[in-house]
């Protein structure tokens, strides 16, 4: 069977749920059967956030066999991405990225070498038990782990082919901070939010980097599936 990131890079709708650090576990599992849901989400941007909650909600995701992805404080904590995936995500999105040397700073701290940079450690991370030795797990996470970059303005938009390096699997859009940064460029060619997922999804095109869409509610999954986006997160 396909992991999720095989199955984002083949173009494959991927769904997922967006959920707080501190939900139940009997509640977490009726969240992801609702929908069902591929993998969940959790904020470290916006909401309250410690490094012990983060290892409890991803060893009850793991346990559950669903990924859990996490966005990462700030974009400039890109350069801290293993540090949080030691923790015990399966990925991560790095909020507000505007150029090319955040991805690069992204990618060195996401991958292990001879890949990227990544240090070595870390007993709470996803996928270790069976696979203690380096090589091999630095290999799985390889072929395994998630990295998202969300790109939250025009300029962002405008320049998404080059943010799409290889080992990035998803270019997410931040819908509220785009808005910000549309209504400060109004003479801009793009004037809405889907102006701007069509751009990138056309730009996207022939790579195997994905879309991502915050549709948060089902009634849109169709809308943004047809547009070209095969990753939406949901409102739980």
């Amino acid at each position: 069977m396909a992991n999720l990131k095989e199955r984002i890079r083949r173009g494959e709708d991927v769904l997922g749920v967006s959920v707080s650090m501190n939900v139940e576990k009997d509640r977490l599992a009726a969240i992801i059967e609702s929908g069902p849901y591929d993998y969940v989400w959790v904020d470290a941007q916006h909401s309250p956030f410690s490094e012990e909650r983060l290892v409890e909600f991803c060893g009850v995701a793991n346990e559950m066999g669903v990924p859990a992805w996490v966005r990462l404080k700030h974009t400039r904590d890109a350069v801290l991405a293993g540090n949080y995936l030691d923790l015990g995500p399966s990925g991560i999105e790095v909020p507000q990225v505007e150029t090319t040397a955040t991805v690069d700073t992204a990618l060195d701290s996401f991958y292990y070498p001879q890949t990227g940079l990544r240090s070595w450690g870390g007993t709470a991370r996803v996928g270790l038990d069976g696979r203690e030795d380096r090589l091999e797990y630095a290999k799985w996470w390889g072929e395994t782990g998630v990295l998202w970059v969300q790109i939250e303005s025009v300029d962002a938009v405008t320049n998404a082919k080059s943010l799409a390096k290889p080992g990035v699997d998803c270019l997410s859009f931040g819908p509220a901070d785009l808005s910000f940064s549309m209504e400060a460029h109004p003479h801009h060619p793009f004037q809405t939010v889907d102006d701007c997922v069509r751009h990138v999804v056309e730009q996207l095109r022939d790579s195997e980097v994905a879309v991502c869409f915050r549709s948060y509610v089902r009634e849109d999954r169709e809308k943004y599936w047809d547009m070209g986006v095969t990753v939406l997160l949901e409102r739980s």
